[in-house]
């Protein structure tokens, strides 16, 4: 009897753990690691404070449990839009337009990614290597892996890969964090959803136009891939309040 019982207690300490970890995630990108409550976290939870010390031994250890934690989904989204079965081409597009969707909807790790920028600048390194380890090391090495490919397939043009990186990756990031300014030198919001669906259309459309050597399949590839992933749900204001 004693063997039949000890899956369902791992069963149950691997869910509270996870419970602690999602109402971490929420309370650490609300409020940031100094401001967030250990006892909001408890709370959220549905545990006794002391468990988050006996899983975590410390906040800073919650907090870099819980990054870690969004990181990890982060990457394991991103790399499979990188999917294999698709050309090159193909996963570039679904990639840079995971990135698109990401910025919109996963408010949650946009703002603990944005803290931890702050406290780099103040020459902290915080969870920066947690990041790199789990988001930008494995991404990156797949990025080069999949331009070069379609460089030596002829799918793509034969461009330096980081630059196709930047460029695929650093339009969405100035669309979202301009967004307040632009709002008043162009006639409509660039957070309405019509504007949001605009743009994320016109992006994929234009990588397919730029990095393809032809422009004609590029377009057949933008088109596809914008029917497979339609625009999630976001609420315009929680995009606003990440953004500024």
């Amino acid at each position: 009897m004693a063997k039949k019982t000890i899956p369902v207690r791992h069963d149950r300490a691997d869910q509270t753990r996870k419970n602690i970890l999602r109402a971490a995630i929420r309370e650490f990108s609300a409020h940031g690691l100094a401001g967030a409550r250990t006892d909001a976290i408890a709370e959220s939870a549905g545990v006794n404070k002391a468990l988050l010390y006996y899983y975590f031994k410390s906040k800073s250890g919650l907090y870099e449990a819980a990054f870690e934690e969004i990181a990890s989904e982060v990457a394991e989204r991103t790399l499979a839009a990188l999917d294999p079965r698709h050309s090159a081409g193909e996963r570039l597009l679904r990639a840079a337009l995971n990135h698109f969707d990401r910025i919109l909807t996963k408010l949650e790790f946009q703002s603990l990614l944005q803290q931890e920028m702050v406290r780099l600048r103040r020459g902290e390194i915080g969870s920066v290597p947690i990041l790199v380890k789990k988001v930008f090391k494995p991404l990156l090495v797949k990025f080069e892996e999949t331009i070069r490919e379609g460089i030596r397939s002829g799918e793509l043009c034969d461009l330096d890969w980081l630059q196709v990186v930047y460029s695929m990756l650093g339009a969405n990031v100035f669309y979202f964090l301009s967004a307040p300014m632009m709002q008043f030198a162009l006639p409509f919001n660039p957070l309405d959803a019509v504007a949001v669906e605009a743009r994320r259309r016109s992006a994929v459309q234009l990588l397919g136009t730029a990095l393809f050597t032809d422009r004609a399949h590029g377009a057949k590839v933008a088109k596809r891939v914008l029917a497979d992933m339609p625009m999630p749900p976001f609420k315009k204001d929680q995009v606003w309040r990440k953004a500024v």
